[in-house]
């Protein structure tokens, strides 16, 4: 992508003064019912969850900031969630007592918290994704993604990307997911009903059951679970809590990209040329949209949004995806981004580099390859995202 381009693309995410937005601000150009949006969202997003507005019996975060607060409300955090399941010898998959999440903390009296059963031999850890520029995310057509898979390697880059077709609960259609480690979700309120029941314990209308692993309806009641739905509308705003976080990511603005030097020029060149950008696809377009801030809008997110089997799969089947598929992580804002990878044990971008393989082979060998003072500009050219 030519540095014009680039500049171009870093202008989405400038303010209307001209100055780049900060990460956490609301995107520029919003009508002012959507900078409402987008503080309602804010604060519900930031708010802290007890055992009387539902929290547990077992969860991951008392509020949604907790995952989410690197370098600013929206970002990642250090923090991780536990899978596990069981493989067995012929490679069959099974998710143990009906799932993979197994909670890391419970609220008194702290009966109902799933264990990790002994057979379990299959364990995985999954960072927090970064939420900043969702709602152009979510505005990218299905098509779009639909165009860009390559199952069957058609063109022997040995690259296979593939779409994951999922039934989007939040719609009860099915649809291209985009959201989560395994684009497990396609709509911002399906990943926010699945988050609040998930990592928080919070019912809801998508998501109207507890799930701790293990544990009957019964034996949840007697852990404190209030046994109806627990996100209830505001009577003042008629907005469900995952409302509210719809709202939020859907309006938060990308990351501007930093500082471009001769250096990071170069390193763009060289992040296409091996072969990085076949699943890093540098930008997308959204699609028709009735609202002006979505609509045709170019996406300089560095996904293709697709699965893949780059060798860092965490063994963990989910929804379309196979054990080993990992949907492609977007690159925009990477230089705030520390540790990487799904599992956060990639320290620096060269680390996460290296440990690539299968359909990323070709283009690690490439990496390696080259003389050390120019991966270090393609290391620069990361570090500017």
């Amino acid at each position: 992508m030519k540095l014009a381009a680039s500049l171009l693309l870093a202008g989405l995410c400038f303010s209307q003064t001209g100055r780049p937005t900060l990460p956490g601000s609301p995107m520029a150009g919003l009508s002012p019912s959507e900078q409402e949006r987008f503080r309602i969202g804010l604060q519900d997003f930031t708010d802290v969850e007890t055992a009387e507005d539902g929290l547990g019996p077992a969860f991951n975060g008392h509020s949604c900031a907790v995952c989410h607060s690197i370098p600013a409300i929206g970002g990642v955090s250090t923090m991780t969630e536990v899978r596990a399941g069981y493989r067995d010898a012929d490679g069959k998959f099974t998710a143990m007592n009906g799932g993979t999440l197994y909670h890391l903390f419970s609220t008194p009296p702290h009966r109902c918290q799933a264990q990790i059963p002994n057979e379990a031999n299959v364990i995985a850890r999954r960072a927090p994704i970064p939420l900043f520029g969702a709602g152009l995310i979510e505005a990218i057509d299905d098509s779009t993604l639909l165009a860009l898979e390559d199952p069957d390697d058609r063109d022997n880059d040995g690259v296979r990307g593939r779409a994951a077709r999922i039934i989007d609960i939040a719609t009860r259609r099915e649809r291209i997911g985009r959201f989560g480690w395994k684009a497990q979700h396609a709509t911002l309120l399906s990943f926010s009903g699945d988050a609040y029941r998930n990592e928080m314990g919070i019912t809801n209308d998508l998501f109207p059951n507890e799930d701790v692993l293990g544990f009957t309806p019964e034996q949840l009641k007697l852990c404190g679970a209030k046994g109806n739905i627990e996100d209830v509308r505001d009577r003042r705003t008629g907005l469900r809590g995952i409302d509210n976080f719809e709202a939020f990511m859907k309006f938060l603005a990308p990351i501007a990209r930093g500082p471009v030097d001769d250096s990071v020029r170069a390193g763009e060149t060289l992040f296409t040329s091996v072969g990085c950008a076949t699943c890093h696809t540098p930008v997308l377009m959204t699609g028709q949209n009735a609202n002006p801030s979505f609509n045709r809008k170019p996406v300089p997110l560095f996904s293709d949004l697709l699965l893949h089997d780059v060798g860092t799969g965490d063994g963990i089947e989910q929804s379309a995806a196979a054990a080993n598929e990992i949907r492609t992580p977007a690159l925009w804002g990477l230089r705030f981004r520390r540790p990487l990878l799904h599992d956060g044990t990639a320290a620096t971008p060269e680390d996460a580099i290296r440990r690539h393989g299968q359909e990323a082979a070709g283009s690690v060998e490439r990496f390696q390859e080259l003389p050390r003072p120019i991966q270090e500009q393609l290391l620069a050219f990361l570090n500017s995202l």
